[in-house]
């Protein structure tokens, strides 16, 4: 007898239908699993037939034959389990046979209880798409399967609580949709806990206003650090849209929280500078995200950024570029978003006092360019915003008057963003100006005739490159939404090409 049963799998951060079909039939008692399936679906095997007597049923005799459809796309995970178990029941007589309009995902532990697992968003998304009305899931997972709206979710406990609900014996009772509210374990760090740095502040609000990319550059107890992990408290909130992309990449990465599983805060990633290629890329047989993908439309802090391998730090040019990462492994090519805004902060030279007034440097003019040229030029080129930190004075630090809130510079922030989005409006894939294509650039950061030739004297003189003359004009864009102000001037070109001091 064949049997089928939906469920679904996960490539990348993209869920996709899998039909699992069954079939026993006569001859010596072989259990296989065809349909490219990986170590872990084979192993289904033995979780199946533990958690079926486990229930005081019956292992069926004969061969059975298990495809996993399509076979042309590689089974990863232990997501299968519960599937492959009903469609043997099912072809067995066991169970009737199963709706068509229902998907069941679930890993078996050997007593025929219901395992989480991961990525159940992206897969919960597929179930909706492919015109799957209901999900079976396991129990830590239904709020967050809920989150794909269109579907009725059941969580599951056991199998044993499955098939008394299937057959009318004990109802399950659906998981109810998520309600979003604030996470009281969200970071929450103020601006008004930095005193000094006053242009440092300047640059940060103007590289949250038009998602800018910033390279902070200073001698030990400057601030950089303290600066870079309070931008998130500045950065417009998610909309929906984006909430849902960054909670699909947290999903498939198995760091949602099961009480609150829709990231409502932008994410801020800030490894550790010995992370390797694959750990900030993504990586393994079948890549999971890195870190880059885990910044996505949030905040990658790079801390120490000479000390990050150069492989590692070169990694960074492509997703810069496209806001996203491919990465391709022997089991196929996967392209992961990545559109994220990097933050870096490094100190002038290994000492970190060049150039300092205060204290001497101890390194040879050799030793600088050394450290320095750790970073290429090329990716370089790619960070907007350039800024050179002083020490902070001893005025500054018992300055009377309290420094501005995060709350009210957030305000700013978001009016100089609530421009762009209408400025954009229309067009797929562009939030805000430093997302702004070349032909996007010429669109909406023309300049008058005396502004423009003010431009093309820094531009010669300063021997720019293609790349910094659109990054100059995306800045310059971001200044004057800022000051909400329509044209860009002169003064908006002079303050871009402060915010890119000589490195």
């Amino acid at each position: 007898m064949i049997a089928a049963v939906s469920s679904l799998g996960l490539l990348g951060v993209r869920g996709y239908f899998v039909r699992v079909e069954c079939y026993i039939g006569p001859g010596a008692p072989v259990f296989d699993v065809v349909g490219l399936p990986d170590a872990a679906v084979r192993e289904a095997r033995e979780r199946v037939r533990a958690s079926i007597r486990s229930l005081g049923l019956d292992f069926p005799d004969g061969r059975i034959t298990v495809n996993l459809a399509p076979a042309a796309v590689r089974k990863e995970g232990s997501v299968y389990d519960l599937p492959i178990l009903l469609a043997i029941l099912a072809a067995a007589g066991e169970i009737p046979a199963l709706p068509a309009d229902a998907a069941f995902i679930g890993e078996l532990s050997l007593d025929a209880h219901i395992r989480s697992t991961a990525g159940m968003l992206p897969m919960s998304l597929a179930a909706a798409q492919n015109g799957l009305s209901t999900l079976y899931c396991p129990s830590e997972n239904a709020v967050e399967a809920t989150l794909a709206e269109q579907l009725t979710v059941y969580p599951v406990d056991s199998v044993g609580a499955l098939l008394d609900h299937l057959s009318g014996r004990a109802a399950i009772t659906p998981a109810p949709p998520w309600e979003d509210r604030p996470d009281p374990n969200a970071r929450r760090l103020d601006f008004a806990d930095v005193k000094g740095q006053y242009k440092a502040k300047s640059a940060m609000m103007i590289a949250a206003a038009g998602g800018h990319h910033l390279i902070l550059t200073g001698p030990p107890g400057a601030g950089k650090s303290m600066l870079a992990s309070r931008i998130s408290s500045i950065l417009p909130p998610l909309t929906r849209e984006e909430a849902i992309e960054t909670t699909v990449i947290h999903s498939v990465a198995g760091i949602l929280s099961p009480e609150f599983p829709l990231v409502t805060e932008r994410p801020f990633r800030a490894p550790h500078h010995s992370i390797s290629v694959g750990g900030l890329a993504g990586g393994g047989r079948i890549p999971r995200p890195g870190e880059l993908s885990l910044a996505h439309n949030g905040v990658l802090f790079l801390d120490e950024l000479p000390e990050f391998a150069p492989d590692a730090l070169e990694v960074l040019r492509q997703p810069i570029e496209t806001g996203e990462i491919t990465l391709s492994r022997v089991n196929g090519t996967l392209t992961y978003p990545c559109r994220f805004m990097l933050v870096a902060a490094m100190n002038p030279c290994k000492c970190g006092y060049y150039g300092s007034r205060i204290r001497p440097c101890r390194c040879s003019e050799e030793s600088v360019r050394r450290y320095r040229d750790r970073i290429s030029g090329p990716l370089l080129d790619r960070i907007d915003l350039h800024l050179t930190l002083p020490p902070v004075s001893f005025a500054e630090l018992h300055d009377p008057v309290p420094p501005e809130h995060s709350d009210a510079i957030a305000q700013r922030v978001r009016a100089a963003r609530d421009r762009q989005t209408e400025r954009f409006s229309g067009i797929p894939g562009v939030y805000c100006n430093a997302q702004m294509t070349p032909a996007l650039v010429r669109e909406f950061c023309a300049l008058d005739a005396a502004t423009a030739a003010y431009f093309e004297d820094a531009f010669t003189r300063l021997h720019m490159s293609g790349r910094a003359h659109d990054r100059v004009l995306r800045v310059a864009r971001t200044i004057a939404d800022f000051d909400q102000r329509a044209e860009i001037t002169s003064g908006d070109i002079d303050r871009a090409l402060q915010f890119r001091e000589d490195f």
